[in-house]
């Protein structure tokens, strides 16, 4: 998530507009399926492996539903400030019929130009303004990615219980250790469900965080990982950024790896075990499906392990024997809701079991706790709002640097 957003900028925007979409005509346009035209925004290219699931996942749905390639503008690099209301006024006045933007700090300029043109559809990722502003042609998605953090976890958990039972590591060297880009919510919802997935496994693991306070820095990314490995001794990695950097970190180490957004075995082959992303494509699909066919998104839309946006990519060589039996477990049990991964007698904060907690949920000027996202036990993530709101510190998590 994006979080480059000026809280007050943001919110300053949204009282503006609140009277344009009042006064706006809401009349929702409707396009055949030969003439509808698809912008897509992000905010690198395809270099970050973020940004490239977004477009890929753009150019399946395109190709799924049998449209034409010259049906699909992506425009790519453009920053989370003024540029991205430039590029979907752009879009719009080019005929674009649906605009989506991939980065959290998009949202306020995807929203301003929403008010602008009501007859064109804005979608937005990782945000968290459309369940409040309620706008009849803008809306907000993400997944429950967390259960797929899990699913990872329990694949580096295997890992991690491998190399403890042949004698590699003993057991108080099973120290994993994360990659993070910020430390907000969905990141920290992130690395927190792979933990407990590793914990599921091996339950006296610990876990060491460092940040890189950047989403794209293969450098920094690197040098983070390196650290990880030979400063904390780590002996598992995952990360939450952009780049390449942990992964070839880790392969010239030999440190098993985790990834996210795509597999990077077969430029990491030794050390490769799994990776987890969001498939927008189902989204995709029913976002333009939508258009076309008259119908309203939800303003605010999780996708799942069910729909198919939360998805699991292959396992690597790497990978230890019995990892997909024990992750096909965990998936029948998430689906059947026998599993919760914020379960919060699996955790503990300050060694105390949580039995409530206020999360941020509807953004305000304060960015006030509002919501009481904790019911008969579960930490309830994504049910009020897509985009994550898990920002908690548990037990077992060292922050190198916060």
């Amino acid at each position: 998530m994006k979080k480059i957003l000026s809280a007050i900028l943001a919110l300053a925007m949204i009282a503006s507009l609140a009277l344009c979409f009042a006064s706006c005509d809401s009349e929702v346009k409707t396009v055949t399926k030969d003439n509808i035209k698809i912008g897509l925004i992000t905010i690198h290219d395809d270099s970050s492996t973020y940004d490239k699931n977004f477009i890929d996942s753009m150019k399946a749905a395109v190709a799924n539903l049998g449209l034409r390639d010259d049906q699909l503008v992506i425009t790519s690099g453009v920053p989370e400030d003024e540029n991205c209301y430039n590029e979907a006024k752009k879009l719009a006045n080019d005929g674009c019929d649906v605009i989506f933007a991939d980065s959290f700090g998009h949202e306020s300029w995807m929203l301003q130009a929403a008010a602008e043109f009501p007859n064109v559809t804005f979608a937005h990722g990782t945000g968290t303004m459309a369940h409040t502003e309620k706008a009849d042609n803008f809306s907000n998605a993400f997944a429950s990615i967390y259960e797929g953090r899990y699913l990872a976890g329990i694949a580096a958990g295997m890992k991690l219980q491998q190399m403890i039972d042949a004698g590699t590591i003993t057991a108080d060297q099973a120290i994993v250790g994360y990659v993070g880009a910020y430390p907000y919510a969905e990141v920290k919802s992130g690395y927190t469900a792979w933990f407990l997935g590793v914990r599921a496994i091996v339950p006296s693991a610990k876990m060491v965080v460092r940040f890189t306070n950047s989403w794209y820095d293969q450098d920094l990314e690197y040098s983070t990982a390196v650290a990880l490995i030979e400063t904390d001794k780590c002996v598992i990695i995952s990360q939450h950024a952009d780049s390449m950097g942990a992964p070839n970190a880790c392969e010239e180490r030999n440190v098993p790896n985790v990834t996210y957004n795509g597999t990077t075995e077969p430029q990491c082959p030794k050390t490769y075990l799994v990776a987890s992303k969001i498939n927008w494509t189902p989204y995709f699909e029913a976002l333009i499906n939508s258009k076309i066919n008259g119908t309203k998104m939800d303003y605010d839309y999780t996708g799942t392990l069910a729909d198919g946006m939360v998805e699991m990519i292959a396992l690597g060589a790497a990978a230890a024997p019995g990892t997909q039996e024990k992750m096909d477990e965990a998936v029948a049990a998430l689906k059947a809701g026998t599993l919760n991964v914020f379960d919060c007698s699996k955790f503990t904060v300050g060694g105390q079991t949580l039995t409530e907690y206020m999360a941020d949920v509807d953004t305000d000027e304060a960015w006030a706790k509002d919501t009481q996202v904790i019911i008969n036990g579960i930490f309830q993530e994504s049910k009020f709002r897509s985009a994550p709101y898990f920002d908690i510190d548990i037990d077992g998590i060292e922050i190198k640097n916060k």
